[in-house]
């Protein structure tokens, strides 16, 4: 199954952040990457989390508005340059990147990145042939 994050639209106020993530507590969704960006008067919250199902369903019963996007997820040897091999296969098929984010876990030597590309299946078919692995959701619920 592709990876599929979740992009919430939080307002940009204090206890926003704090309010949603007591969402997640309450519900027992446990986050596995995130980023915030600021846009104005709200921030968009984008995640990776162990189960998606249960967290639209949350998001819907809560009157967020949110979005589903498929993204790539790669498991990266944590060591300087390996993100090179990475950007240099989607710059050779001409994939664009849009924005990134990264995070590590109990794997001492692996580290995790979250692309969003122009085109997910030409990224995913560039990557294939330079031999990189791509995490699917599955993959990345049993970190």
């Amino acid at each position: 199954m592709d990876v599929k994050q979740i992009s919430v639209f939080l307002e940009n106020r204090p206890g926003a952040l704090y309010e949603f993530t007591e969402l997640l507590k309450k519900n027992d969704i446990n986050m596995r990457a995130l980023c915030l960006a600021e846009i104005s008067e709200y921030g968009v919250l984008r995640l990776i989390v162990d189960d998606n199902y249960e967290l639209t369903t949350v998001l819907k019963a809560e009157d967020y508005i949110f979005k589903a996007t498929p993204v790539l997820a790669i498991a990266i040897r944590d060591e300087p340059g390996s993100l090179v091999n990475i950007l240099a296969a989607l710059k050779d098929a001409e994939i664009n990147v849009e924005y990134t984010y990264a995070f590590t876990t109990k794997h001492r030597d692996e580290a995790y990145i979250i692309l969003k590309v122009s085109d997910v299946e030409g990224g995913r078919r560039a990557l294939n042939r330079a031999g990189i692995k791509i995490l699917n959701q599955e993959d990345l619920e049993q970190l």
